[in-house]
């Protein structure tokens, strides 16, 4: 019996005079590419990570993801809830549900998810598995800082990370003291 190909859809976002490549399959978002890289970055992640998948540009199908992340971008959108088809080691996806549980606008340490994955040694680990997500923004890993409060590596570099860090923090409010 023959492997039937995969297909997996993308098409380019354009905001605020940048472009994101985003790519999903029908069971979901699959990858969002960083705004520097282009094409090839996607074409360099599939080979390596879900090889023989035929890649094919359709903005229809990725109209919803597209509206997701525009309305994040927009600051209308702080959660979303698009459906996500993720590959990886079971503790890379372990690290990137934790990252779900980042609230919009707040930053997290690398020890503070190995401390929540139940590893509090493997934060080098962790890291390694943070760098691997392939879902940038969606799955949060811009709000995963130093212990000393400084921005470490991003996918996207560091000022792509600096600027949703920015973004978030402009689009939450204050918390109002109470008597």
């Amino acid at each position: 019996m023959e492997e039937s190909t995969k297909e997996m859809y993308y098409c380019a976002l354009s905001l605020n005079d940048k472009e994101y490549l985003i790519a999903a399959t029908t069971e979901g978002l699959a990858f969002v590419g960083s705004q520097i890289a282009g094409l090839i970055e996607l074409v360099v992640w599939i080979e390596k990570n879900r090889p023989g998948t035929l890649l094919k540009e359709d903005s229809m199908f990725m109209e919803p993801y597209c509206i997701e992340l525009e309305e994040y971008f927009t600051g209308k959108r702080k959660k979303f809830d698009l459906p996500l088809d993720v590959e990886g080691s079971n503790f890379q996806k372990m690290v990137w549900r934790e990252l779900l549980n980042i609230p919009y606008g707040e930053t997290r340490t690398y020890s503070d998810i190995a401390w929540a994955v139940e590893n509090p040694k493997a934060i080098r680990a962790v890291s390694s598995a943070i760098g691997k997500n392939p879902i940038a923004i969606v799955v949060p890993c811009h709000r995963v800082i130093g212990k000393n409060g400084k921005l470490n590596g991003y996918r996207g570099g560091l000022e792509m990370k600096q600027e949703l860090l920015d973004l978030e923090k402009i689009n939450t409010p204050p918390l109002k003291a109470t008597m």
